[in-house]
């Protein structure tokens, strides 16, 4: 394994729809593991590989606990509800914003082995998916904040 550099916001892979894998093969199971180990150095809950930038439809996300989900190929089927919450990004180290998300999903992938996987997600885990997903298709929670947070306003909500 080996930690790959994390793009910021203004490089243009970030950008553009991410392609589709058609072979796991040993380079995708490669990445996947460097991007478990990129985003655990990083303190993040989750990386797309274009965030790495590798145009793929691969991603990796965290609950918090112990899991660290890999999923390529992943779509989302089903949403429902709806909240807004404060979201941050590795490709935007410093920005916070208000962003909506849905509170459950479904989403379908493959895993490392090439089966096809599902998986019910709700709060947190469901917004790192919609964030992960949207990278993929070269969107970036900026784009979609209600309103982008300044930094002493968020450490000052903290200290309440």
């Amino acid at each position: 394994m080996a930690l790959r550099q994390i793009l910021k916001d203004n490089h243009p892979v970030l950008r553009k729809k991410t392609e589709e894998v058609k072979n796991i093969n040993s380079g995708v199971l490669r990445l996947l593991d460097d991007m478990k180990e990129t985003m655990r150095d990083a303190d993040g809950v989750g990386l797309a590989a274009n965030q790495v930038g590798i145009s793929k439809r691969i991603l990796v996300a965290t609950d918090g606990e112990e899991m660290i989900l890999e999923l390529i190929n992943p779509k989302c089927e089903q949403s429902e509800g709806g909240e807004v919450g404060i979201e941050g990004c590795l490709s935007v180290p410093g920005s916070y914003g208000e962003v909506p998300r849905a509170v459950r999903i479904v989403v379908r992938a493959l895993n490392r082995n090439g089966r096809e996987i599902k998986i019910i997600a709700e709060g947190l885990l469901a917004r790192i998916l919609q964030h992960e997903m949207d990278h993929l298709d070269g969107i970036l929670f900026t784009d979609r904040a209600l309103r982008i947070i300044d930094p002493e306003e968020l450490k000052s909500e903290e200290s309440i």
